[in-house]
């Protein structure tokens, strides 16, 4: 469900340094307002996952540069408090909200039917993820790491491409992670049907996140519309806490020692979103705001031919589309 916001369009958003939340920094940290660039202003931008970690920066940070942002979240209760927390804070008023679980097909073709009935989106940040300590499947029998983290984004982009295409250059980000270096594509199981591992899972699914960008950039060469990947580093957020008591130990423990502020890791979502240095880069994988090599099978294009069809078949594409 689509809901508005009080503000029509047109009012001018003026920039505020964005106030912190809970885990977040008073001030942006040094370089995150350098990458972003201010011709996002008045662009529509679609983030998933926009209501906790980078996720939620990102689409402060973009907001805060005047564009006009969709959030699509789970929770009704924490999508408005965070389009709340984001127009007080950067006195944009342009910022939208869907409701829907992105795990289910029939959710995400309700979010690509409402986003495309407004017109052409700009950016669109596949920015949702998650790992689940224990194997379950999506409403639609998938299992839920593939269905969520792959599937959704797979899904998305692809009914999103005529709102993408109606803009004279569109960019669509998608999150991986490094976890993508030690992961392969276990064609014959991929839904851990016979053998389950966690991060097991969320490494294959990393791993299909830059198989997905790199056909989907072969597939709309010349088009208009931008396809990269990124790895935002290892962050102190609330990923993996969602698997009880155990699992959020062992991730508050892992922060503490090493991780970088949620403002850090969103600084990629938000250079890949806005920055005139990547106009026309397609296909790329980056790492603190620079192009990297991602690893060997990862640039596979059997396997990014063979995941695409796959994909397809499982979400009721035609695979040639």
């Amino acid at each position: 469900m689509l809901e508005k916001p009080r503000s029509g369009p047109g009012e001018a958003a003026s920039w505020k340094e964005p106030r912190s939340g809970p885990g977040e920094t008073a001030q942006r940290p040094k370089g995150i307002r350098e990458v972003t660039n201010a011709s996002i202003s008045g662009k529509t931008v679609l983030i998933t996952g926009a209501t906790a970690g980078i996720g939620r920066i990102t689409a402060r940070e973009l907001a805060a540069a005047g564009a006009r942002i969709v959030l699509v979240a789970r929770n009704r209760e924490k999508a408005q408090a965070t389009r709340e927390w984001m127009t007080a804070a950067t006195g944009n008023p342009l910022i939208e909200v869907i409701i829907a679980d992105l795990s289910s097909q029939a959710q995400v073709r309700a979010v690509a039917d409402q986003v495309s009935s407004q017109g052409g989106l700009d950016v669109l940040v596949n920015n949702v993820g998650a790992v689940f300590q224990r194997r379950t499947e999506s409403v639609d029998g998938i299992e839920m790491t593939f269905a969520l983290n792959h599937l959704a984004p797979f899904l998305l982009t692809n009914l999103l491409l005529g709102a993408l295409k109606r803009r004279k250059q569109s960019r669509v980000v998608t999150v991986s992670s490094d976890a993508h270096l030690r992961a392969v594509m276990n064609f014959d199981d991929l839904q851990g049907r016979r053998r389950f591992s966690p991060w097991g899972a969320y490494g294959q699914s990393k791993l299909a996140n830059l198989l997905f960008t790199y056909e989907l950039a072969r597939r709309l060469d010349g088009s208009g519309v931008a396809a990269n990947a990124l790895h935002p580093g290892f962050v102190a957020s609330d990923f993996g806490k969602n698997n009880g008591t155990f699992m959020k130990l062992v991730m508050s423990l892992a922060q503490r020692l090493g991780a970088i502020s949620v403002e850090e890791g969103a600084r990629t979502s938000v250079y890949l979103a806005s920055s005139e240095e990547v106009d026309g880069v397609t296909g790329k994988y980056f790492v603190k705001c620079r192009e990297h090599e991602s690893a060997p099978a990862s640039r596979n294009p059997a396997s990014m031919r063979r995941l695409w069809d796959l994909s397809a078949q499982m979400t009721g594409l035609a695979a040639g589309d």
